[in-house]
Parts: C-alpha cells; sequence; structure tokens
C-alpha cells in the first residue's frame, strides 16, 4: 500500500512542544469540496490554511496518509495491520498518534487496533 507523508511545524516561534504523528486513511475529514462541488481528498501540505487554529497548538506534525482514501466501510484486518505497523516504525520519534478514520467502521477498527496496540506508553487517538 503506498503511503504519502507531510511535514508541518504549528509552532509560531519554531520550537515545537510535542511531536505527533496522524494517520490519515480516508473518511470525510480529510475531504473538501472540489470545482465542482464533490468532496475530493485535500493536500494536508495547506492544512494550516484551512485549519490555522493548529498554530496554537505548537506542535511538530508528520501526516501520513494513504495514496487512496478508504472509505470506512471498506476497511480490512489488512488495513488494520499496516496502521499498527506505521505506529511500530515510528514509535521513538513521536509522543503521540492520531488515527483520521471513517464513522462507519472506527469502533471495529478502534477495538482491533486496542488488542494490537497494547503495552504501549503513548496515546493513539
Amino acid at each position: 500500500m503506498k503511503l504519502n507523508k507531510t511535514y508541518i511545524n504549528t509552532a509560531l516561534s519554531g520550537k515545537a512542544r510535542a511531536k505527533v504523528l496522524i494517520i490519515y486513511t480516508g473518511g470525510t475529514f480529510g475531504m473538501m469540496r472540489n470545482e465542482q462541488g464533490v468532496l475530493a481528498p485535500f493536500d494536508f501540505t495547506n492544512i494550516l490554511e484551512h485549519l490555522p487554529t493548529l498554530r496554537n497548538l505548537a506542535l511538530e506534525l508528520t501526516v501520513i496518509s494513504f495514496d487512496k482514501p478508504i472509505d470506512s466501510s471498506n476497511i480490512q484486518p489488512e488495513h488494520w495491520q499496516v496502521m499498527a505497523d506505521i505506529i511500530e516504525q515510528h514509535y521513538l520519534q513521536y509522543e503521540g498518534f492520531v488515527i483520521l478514520h471513517g464513522t462507519d467502521t472506527m469502533a471495529f477498527s478502534a477495538s482491533a487496533l486496542s488488542f494490537m496496540l497494547q503495552g504501549l506508553n503513548k496515546p493513539v487517538i
């Protein structure tokens, strides 16, 4: 599965309080209306233009997104494995992790990942 990575420093002074990894799998949260009025995935590189209040958090963010966002009704166990692998591979580099996921199967994914990531000492939201 192809993944895209975007780095964003929201700290106005340049010094971030913490490093957080965001994993975007799909869902409306990462969509914007295009010229035709259709919801389409947006480029996280420009997230501060759309959510300028993120600067108040003073975080160093990295966004890893699935190249082709997945409708959460199509999430499968192999996608859970990819999410868990991403966290494992980046565990030492970040203080916390946020998974952006569609709502249709969010409860299933959260349950599966809670078992797959047992024993972590860092937050996964």
